[in-house]
């Protein structure tokens, strides 16, 4: 994860600005200015934390939802679409699929845009690029 971390920041360059906050990011994004734009990367490592360390899901997704409603800044959010694929076999894996399912119907349903990129082709399934 350090590695994949790293070779974001250098893709990125200087001109970005990087917080890693795997729990409390919703309490970051009430401190963001109006004028930024921020690239919250991604909704589904943040819910694989809060499920991994055992807290209410529910609870966790509310804040975040409630946060990202009242950030001043502009926000572009990447999730991942992991109900595609078949059921998993495991209970946790089971469990995740399905709080990742509620996470990304809550983010859609408060989102001005939404865009599905699957092999680098963007769809856009509510508003408009």
């Amino acid at each position: 994860m350090k590695e994949k971390v790293a070779a974001h920041l250098r893709q990125r360059g200087p001109d970005w600005t990087t917080y890693e906050e795997p729990l409390k990011a919703a309490a970051l994004l009430s401190q963001l200015p109006q004028d930024q734009i921020c690239l919250l990367d991604c909704a589904t490592m943040w819910l694989t934390n809060h499920l991994l360390a055992e807290h209410d899901l529910a609870t966790a997704q509310a804040e975040l939802i409630e946060a990202i409603s009242a950030c001043p800044a502009e926000l572009v959010i990447v999730s991942n679409e992991v109900g595609l694929g078949i059921v998993p076999e495991n209970a946790l894996a089971r469990r995740f699929r399905e709080a990742q399912g509620r996470l990304n119907i809550a983010l859609a349903a408060s989102a001005d845009t939404v865009v599905q990129v699957t092999a680098g082709l963007p769809l856009v399934l509510k508003g408009q690029l």
